[in-house]
């Protein structure tokens, strides 16, 4: 299993943990990433897209390049990056003159896109490429007595018809929710599961709004689930959900802590892979969280 490992913005600048932790896990999964040199951003909803399509698809369609020059599909950890080049293929797929506008652009560096490549979720590859059972046998830690609440994030599942991997209901996710319960997590539902965190563009224009979003969400999962971690399958909804709980404490509107990872790095954890370097940059803590995960989880 071979494919283009896309960063993207938020992860390469934001959160490099979560990218050692991808690069830690995917060898003993069985997973090749090729680094996709000449890599950009995707680009991002509430950028380009939001005022010129076809430079949207350009910009889109030249990442894809990098992979189907290789034969390769691209995987992302990213919500944002998966949602942005998938729905930037579709349209391409489904608009023959948006694909030709686009090729002419990329005819200027000496590139074409034919719409073979696509964007895979780590999530999506995780569950249908490498296996559950795979994924079982590789970790050293079960997650015992760990009681987990988690985010799919809105670009996991919407819009459905342009992801290459789609939930069969995703207003019911599951694959989010199987990745940890294999882990050996108790993973409990939630009425707010797949509301927005309030991360993107209402962060950049309304953070009073945003944050609001955040705690709406935070509160259901404290008196619905009282988990000890939110996992969550995006790099947006990590930040947010991390960042924010600081901000909420400080104003006095919530009294109480949940660490947040992102999979990739909580199944990094269970592998034996060191915190410092998969799990180091939070806001909320995490310590306590990790040595329950190292020191009582062991199989």
């Amino acid at each position: 299993m071979k494919y283009g490992l896309f960063l993207g913005c938020n992860i390469s600048f934001n959160r490099p943990d979560v990218e050692a932790a991808i690069r830690s896990v995917s060898p003993l999964l069985g997973v090749e990433l090729d680094d996709l040199n000449g890599q950009s951003c995707c680009p991002t909803w509430g950028t380009v897209p939001s005022v010129d399509t076809i430079a949207w698809c350009a910009v889109g369609a030249r990442n894809l390049a990098l992979g189907e020059e290789k034969g390769i599909d691209l995987v992302t950890a990213c919500n944002t990056c998966y949602s942005s080049l998938s729905e930037a293929r579709y349209k391409m797929l489904n608009d023959a003159e948006t694909m030709r506008e686009v090729n002419e652009i990329l005819k200027k560096i000496g590139k074409e896109y034919k719409g073979k490549s696509k964007c895979r979720h780590v999530a999506w590859v995780l569950y249908r490429d490498v296996g559950l059972d795979r994924i079982k046998k590789a970790a050293k830690y079960e997650l015992d007595d760990i009681v987990i609440a988690v985010q799919p994030g809105c670009h996991f599942l919407w819009p459905s018809k342009v992801l290459p991997d789609r939930e069969e209901d995703p207003f019911n996710p599951v694959v989010l929710r199987e990745l940890c319960k294999v882990l050996g997590a108790d993973v409990r539902p939630y009425t707010r599961m797949i509301d927005c965190c309030g991360a993107g563009a209402l962060k950049s224009t309304n953070q009073e709004k945003s944050y609001k979003l955040a705690k709406m969400k935070l509160e259901c999962i404290r008196k619905e689930t009282d988990a000890d971690l939110i996992v969550t399958t995006c790099s947006s909804c990590l930040i947010q959900l991390d960042e924010a709980q600081e901000m909420l404490r400080k104003r006095g509107e919530i009294d109480f802590s949940i660490p947040v990872l992102h999979y990739v790095q909580l199944l990094a954890l269970c592998m034996g892979f060191d915190p410092e370097r998969v799990a180091g940059i939070c806001v909320t803590p995490r310590d306590e969280i990790i040595s329950k995960i190292v020191e009582s989880g062991r199989k």
